[in-house]
Parts: C-alpha cells; structure tokens; sequence
C-alpha cells in the first residue's frame, strides 16, 4: 500500500466509534491511505446509528457531518447507474460500484461474504476485513500508526494499554491488537 492507496469504507467500519476512529487517523496526514465512501455509505451509518445504536437523529447528523467535513474528498455521489451489472450481494452492490468509481484498491468490510473474489476480480478491487486492512496500514508505517494509536488513546483519557485491552476484549480487531502490543511489548487479556 502507499499513501495513495484507495479504500472504501462500508458502513459496517465507520459504525464503532473506536474503529472508526483509528481507521480516520490513519488517512490524516501524514496520511497512509485516501478514504472513500458515498451518500448511500453514510446514509446506512445514519440508519444504524439511530435504528441499532439508538443514537439521535442529531447525533447521527452531527457525525455525518464531521466526516464530511474532515474528509470532503472523500465523499462520492450514489454510482446506481454502476450497480446493476454487478453480481455481489445486491444490498452491498452501492459499496463495490462506490470502489468502482473511486477507483479503490480496497473495500474494508466486516461483511466479506458479500463481496465474494468473482464478483470483484474484474474490477482490480479486493475485500478485506479491518483487522487486515490495520495489520497491513502498521506494516506499512509502524511508527504513524503507533503514534495515531497512542493520540487515540490519549484523545479519550486512556493510556495505550488500555485502549489495546479494550480493543482486544472486542474481539473485532485480534491480530491488529495482537500486532500492537507485540510492537509496544505490552501485554493485553
């Protein structure tokens, strides 16, 4: 990957604050990858967040209009005209026609059964679960993305420890978790 590497981020991966956060850290600068996502992206996130999370419409709101404040590249219009010729599961189809117009190397996506590799090969774009996509932005800087890790932390009162242990007792992010506290010799469980 480089710093202009391209990842669609599905909804499923701007949902928890936590992964979240760290996936947008690592596309400030000094940036490790470009995000993108679409309208109907950030519309599901306003869904789940107000019909799952049982946050606010203006919470939901206020969010959306913070990652399109902090990332107005990043944004890209409904691509329905891209959606019918493709074969993924059809309520994901406005995920990989958004990596289609992007341009996107990556979808990163908890929800890699519907983007199976014959549905994406023709378009040079793979699926990859967040805890590879993190596994691999570390390998790629290992210094950016401890520093990132550690302003996380600090942002919400934790020490690095702590957030690693809380990351690792979610068990969403195991080998990026474990890869981290390797690199810090922390010990996290």
């Amino acid at each position: 990957m480089t710093k202009d590497y391209v990842a669609v981020l599905d909804a499923c991966v701007i949902v928890p604050a936590g992964l979240r956060d760290t996936l947008l850290r690592l596309a400030e600068t000094p940036r490790l990858y470009l995000p993108k996502w679409s309208d109907e992206i950030l519309a599901e996130v306003r869904r789940t967040l107000i019909g799952k999370l049982r946050k606010t419409e203006s919470q939901a709101d206020h969010l959306i209009e913070e990652l399109r404040n902090a990332f107005p590249e990043a944004c890209l219009k409904a691509c329905k005209e891209l959606e019918n010729a493709l074969i993924n599961n059809h309520k994901d189809r406005h995920v990989l026609a958004t990596a289609i117009r992007s341009s996107a190397q990556t979808i990163v996506t908890f929800n890699l059964r519907h983007f199976p590799p014959e549905a994406l090969q023709s378009y040079d774009v793979q699926a990859v679960h967040p805890d590879e996509f993190l596994v691999h932005q570390f390998h790629l800087d290992e210094a950016v993305v401890v520093r990132k890790f550690a302003e996380q932390a600090e942002a919400i009162g934790r020490t690095i420890e702590q957030q690693l242990n809380a990351f690792h007792q979610s068990k969403d992010l195991p080998l990026f978790t474990q890869t981290l506290a390797d690199a810090l010799r922390v010990k996290i469980g």
